[in-house]
């Protein structure tokens, strides 16, 4: 387990972009049988496509112009795009019907523009990335990311012990409140970040005025020479810093001091727990 956690620290403290944003899970691959066999497909097992080489050629073009900046050469994750030799869409992808959609229609909210493409290039594209796909999962010991199997293998009773005990997590969060339906919103590696190191995690500040008068609010800015926040009527304010005293509570900081407290046992129950709360 220490390779794990290893692999999910430096993630966090490097602030490395998560390479997993869809969610995955770990298959076999397998050969057609004849065809006398049924032709369904059975739990557990994804058949594999050959396609023209030419094709594939073609499509490994149009990727390394288009796709690889973000996704990587060979389609198993780069800068800002994940996996999708390990993709759950690309897996479920017939003909195109899934990838095709996407690469046509863009994900703005993932940052991913859309691209006008024939449907020549729409199967050059898919004969590359399935191609890459099925050369992934032939590859044993060769896997880059963290399925989000690998991350479900403590004790959901024990974390809530730890989360309500002696990690002291009870404190700053509740499964009702704050946490609430939180395994919907994050899934595998990206809950494991947000659990350990999450950083959407707003700092507030108390400023003391010279007068004595106090303002608290959401921290917006802080240098050596400003101080920054938004008040509770929503409103921006900022002092030059030598001019006022203020304390900066930063939750993200309670996190980081688990860091060289945690077990592995306590990260994997936590993280167990975690993903009951949907």
């Amino acid at each position: 387990m220490n390779f794990l956690r290893s692999i999910v620290r430096w993630s966090v403290m490097l602030s490395a972009p998560v390479l997993v944003s869809l969610a995955i899970s770990a298959a076999q691959t397998t050969t057609p049988g004849p065809k006398a066999r049924s032709s369904v497909r059975q739990p557990g097992t994804l058949a594999t496509k050959s396609y023209p080489s030419a094709l594939v050629q073609s499509g490994s073009s149009l990727f390394r112009q288009d796709c690889s900046f973000c996704h990587g050469h060979d389609a198993g994750g780069g800068e800002t795009g994940p996996d999708l030799t390990r993709s759950t869409l690309v897996t479920d992808d017939v003909g195109g019907n899934k990838i095709g959609i996407v690469v046509r229609n863009g994900r703005p909210e993932k940052g991913m523009p859309r691209f006008d493409v024939s449907d020549q290039q729409i199967a050059a594209l898919v004969a590359f990335i399935h191609t890459q796909r099925n050369a992934a999962l032939a590859k044993k010991g060769g896997r880059r990311g963290v399925d989000v199997a690998d991350l479900q293998t403590g004790n959901a009773e024990a974390g809530k012990r730890y989360f309500d005990g002696t990690g002291g997590c009870a404190t700053c969060h509740s499964p009702t409140g704050d946490l609430a339906g939180i395994a919907s919103r994050y899934k595998g590696l990206d809950l494991e970040q947000q659990m350990l190191y999450p950083k959407p995690a707003k700092s507030t500040v108390t400023v003391t005025l010279a007068s004595g008068q106090t303002i608290t609010g959401s921290l917006e800015y802080l240098d050596e020479f400003t101080v920054g926040l938004i008040d509770a009527t929503g409103w921006y304010r900022s002092w030059p810093a030598g001019n006022v005293q203020y304390k900066v509570d930063a939750p993200v900081n309670a996190h980081v001091e688990l860091f060289s407290k945690y077990t592995d046992d306590d990260i994997h129950n936590l993280m167990s727990y975690l993903q009951t709360l949907r």
